[in-house]
């Protein structure tokens, strides 16, 4: 099973905060709970996104992602891909940890970032994303921050990007929860495009055992599975779980029974083997 959407750092976005006080603990505290949570929901690789605005040593953010992954095995690094960068220092930087296979992906915050996807300064991106054949990962939907711009996270600005650059391979997180017919579109309408299953529910084990967790599951599972009839494309939906704003095992359970069986082996690890290239 691999869970290509958790997370090891506070992403500090504008009004996010840490997303959790486990995060702001010592890297070893954290690399336990995470090792911990990967056993016990039987994930065998989990991707880990960076921190935004970080130093200019630290181009992708993800220098304290990659020292948790360091005592976690099966975990790697997702970068940060920063529109308000644009100088040429930046981008070599940032190259030369794409050439040095340091993260398995870039991903871009819309909507925390006032960005569309097709904004110029992302460009540069998705050259080296196609250079270096990694893919390119959008925040999509609801955003946990009130200081975020909803417009910039839809999914149909996904559509734009995907038409220009053909040659990269975009996954849509949170498959545009609450907009997830529409996502469903934009996988069903280009061959580049993908969507996660992540933090489309959200708490603790409590939550998700209570009336109104298990309601909203059933909501959810319906619009997950009108989402792949619709793409007719189940093999670009992965699996992840955007911890911790969700644990692992109980959300394992959760998109378990919202996915058809038939679905299971491609959602829960072959998609993401191929589009990772693992």
């Amino acid at each position: 099973m691999i869970d290509v959407h958790i997370h090891a750092v506070p992403p500090y976005l504008p009004g996010t905060g840490s997303l959790s006080p486990l995060l702001r603990q010592p890297p070893a505290v954290v690399a336990a709970e995470i090792r911990r949570e990967m056993q016990t929901s039987g994930v065998e690789m989990a991707f880990a996104m960076g921190t935004w605005n970080c130093p200019e040593d630290d181009p992708l953010g993800i220098n304290s992602t990659l020292q948790i992954a360091e005592q976690v095995p099966g975990l790697k690094a997702i970068g940060v891909a920063d529109p308000t960068r644009t100088d040429d220092a930046h981008f070599r930087r940032v190259e030369a940890l794409l050439a040095a296979g340091r993260v398995v992906a870039l991903k871009g915050y819309l909507g925390y970032l006032h960005f569309e996807p097709a904004h110029a300064n992302y460009r540069r991106y998705y050259e080296l994303a196609a250079k270096y054949k990694i893919p390119v990962m959008f925040h999509t939907g609801d955003t946990y921050s009130p200081a975020a711009k909803l417009r910039f996270a839809h999914p149909l600005g996904v559509d734009d990007v995907a038409v220009d650059h053909p040659d990269v391979r975009f996954v849509m997180c949170h498959v545009g929860n609450p907009w997830t017919l529409d996502a469903a579109e934009v996988i069903y309408k280009n061959m580049n495009v993908w969507a996660d299953l992540s933090g489309l529910l959200v708490g603790t084990d409590e939550v998700f055992a209570s009336e109104e967790g298990r309601e909203a599951a059933v909501e959810l599972s319906h619009a997950i599975q009108h989402a792949i009839r619709y793409s007719e494309r189940p093999n670009r939906f992965l699996y992840g779980t955007d911890w911790p704003l969700a644990p692992m095992a109980a959300y394992r359970d959760f998109i378990f029974e919202a996915i058809p069986a038939e679905f299971h082996e491609q959602v829960f690890e072959a998609n993401a083997r191929l589009l990772f290239r693992l």
